[in-house]
């Protein structure tokens, strides 16, 4: 009896052995499947890493670039500015009356190609202090003015420069 009950617990061995076996194989292939599921996950997470890096980056070029901007914009509007002033001043400089003098009815203000008429001025004068012109040029274009006759306030027209 004792041979039997060894070949009968041998047997039973063998099928516990067989079915451990048999699950372990199917055991060791579900590790296999979720070993490349842990390894896409690990691929996933080292991307992730270096998208997370590059995020960071842009942020910092985003942000330098925007300084950057903002100070050349800064600059462009201080330059605007001064332009922007230099332009008034010459606008009032341009309104500005050319000579002025003290006529009959207040102050006279001469125009473009005018002159206004001062103490011991002459025709000769004029000329010679507006453009190197003869007295007969000055004469030429203010037809009816006596040159012996100057007033002083009066306006007379100045040669076009040559």
């Amino acid at each position: 009896m004792l041979p039997v009950g060894g070949v009968i617990v041998g047997v039973l061995a063998l099928i516990v052995g067989g079915y451990g076996a048999i699950k372990a194989s199917s055991l060791q292939k579900i590790v296999a499947t979720h070993q490349e599921k842990v390894d896409k996950v690990d691929g996933i997470e080292s991307q992730l890493g270096s998208v997370s890096a590059a995020s960071d980056k842009a942020t910092k070029d985003i942000g330098s670039l925007s300084r950057t901007t903002q100070e050349a914009f800064n600059t462009v509007a201080a330059d605007l500015a001064n332009i922007h002033a230099s332009i008034v001043k010459i606008e009032e400089a341009q309104k500005k009356p050319a000579a002025a003098g003290k006529g009959p009815r207040g102050e006279v203000v001469a125009g473009p190609g005018e002159y206004v008429v001062k103490a011991g001025d002459s025709f000769a004068k004029i000329g010679r202090a507006h453009g190197g012109f003869s007295p007969s040029e000055v004469a030429s274009v203010n037809p009816g003015v006596d040159s012996s006759k100057l007033k002083v306030g009066q306006k007379i027209k100045l040669p076009a420069k040559k």
